[in-house]
């Protein structure tokens, strides 16, 4: 390398020094990390094109696309929050949003701030959202065209009964728009099968690759309404990304090409795991390894049970100390945990992400030092 000490001086504020258990950016696959040096070329080449092409249709395989469409964005999850709402409702149309922590907020502050209004269905941090519940607020306000589902709620770490509430939705006949953001990867998706509208991902959460890329999944029936619509604006213009995609084999502005060579690796990967299943099942035992070892230390976690996330688990702090310490003491233990998140939960909790790329033995580690943690600051007490 040429210039070798900026290298070097970045490489001194950004190197590696902990061990990744946030709730997101997350530690990478090696290999995602090796496929993202190779040198840019062009987004039109046929190369690119190659690859452009095959990610989509092994992202429809894994998130069972069987009608609709899937496209890749250059952005956080959130813009394709705001393409749902300016694609998906009328002007001035009503949407209920269900809120169980911050992102259900985020939702709602996205449909206000389109000029849309938000109808809401809250629970208390820790609680999911009930069908009957969903089902009886549908049947007083039947003139909304949609409802919003936080499938994982980051902030709480609860799943919500993501099948069980798009049923409902869809027996009142509403567009289903489900924010995905800290699910897609990390549980099961069955787009078409559960009767879903909208569903978008990150790829910086349960993938495993760096920030950048959002993936969005949308059904003929969304599409056939976006199509019509007014002042969609032109960065998530829908049609026309399908449009183009269709044409061009490719988005139409330039797409986050490195993210994307590494988000067909993490789905190479899977495939050479043994499928979809497989790769699931390896989330599911990362959380309860966790869950099981927070109780083991004498702490609770927040989610109601039956609902725990499958990729990050928020814990309630011993009485007398906050989240802030927690996080700092394994800091300085090396391990990068997750402070607590959103309004009235943010001092007496802490998270752990298990996203992305981790061994059972790191989790061990995490726990054994948590456990250390957990007892010198009760001392302290």
């Amino acid at each position: 390398m040429q210039f070798e000490d900026a290298y070097k001086e970045v490489y001194e504020i950004v190197k590696p020094k902990y061990k990744l258990f946030t709730a997101g950016p997350v530690a990478c696959f090696p290999e995602v990390l090796e496929i993202m040096k190779v040198q840019m070329f062009s987004h039109r080449a046929k190369e690119y094109k190659q690859m452009h092409v095959d990610t989509v249709e092994r992202l429809k395989k894994f998130l069972e696309v069987e009608k609709g469409e899937v496209l890749l964005f250059p952005s956080s999850g959130t813009g394709v929050m705001e393409a749902s709402i300016r694609n998906g409702i009328s002007k001035k149309g009503k949407v209920l949003v269900t809120i169980i922590g911050a992102f259900g907020k985020r939702y709602k502050q996205v449909v206000e701030s389109n000029g849309r209004t938000a109808i809401t269905l809250e629970y208390e941090p820790g609680k999911a959202v009930k069908p009957e519940d969903l089902d009886e607020i549908l049947k007083k306000n039947p003139d909304v065209e949609a409802v919003t589902i936080t499938y994982n709620e980051t902030s709480t770490g609860v799943l919500n009964p993501l099948p069980e509430l798009a049923k409902v939705a869809k027996e009142h006949d509403k567009l289903v728009f489900v924010d995905a953001v800290s699910a897609m990867g990390g549980a099961d998706i069955k787009f078409t099968k559960w009767g879903i509208d909208v569903v978008f991902g990150s790829s910086q959460k349960a993938f495993g690759v760096p920030p950048g890329l959002a993936i969005g999944a949308f059904s003929e029936r969304f599409i056939e309404i976006a199509n019509k619509a007014e002042e969609k604006g032109w960065y998530f213009d829908i049609p026309r990304y399908i449009k183009v995609q269709n044409e061009k084999q490719g988005p139409p502005s330039t797409p986050a090409m490195p993210q994307e060579f590494g988000l067909n690796v993490v789905l190479r990967i899977i495939e050479k795991m043994g499928g979809k299943e497989k790769w699931l099942d390896m989330y599911k035992k990362r959380s309860e390894m966790i869950r099981n070892g927070v109780k083991d230390i004498g702490l609770e976690i927040l989610a109601e049970p039956g609902y725990e996330s499958p990729t990050i688990t928020a814990v309630l702090t011993p009485e007398g100390i906050k989240g802030d310490q927690v996080y700092n003491a394994m800091r300085e233990r090396g391990f990068e945990l997750a402070k607590g998140y959103g309004e009235g939960i943010k001092e007496k909790t802490f998270r752990i992400g298990n996203m992305g790329y981790m061994t059972f033995e790191d989790i061990q580690e995490m726990l054994k030092n948590l456990k250390e943690v957990i007892d010198e600051l009760k001392a302290k007490i």
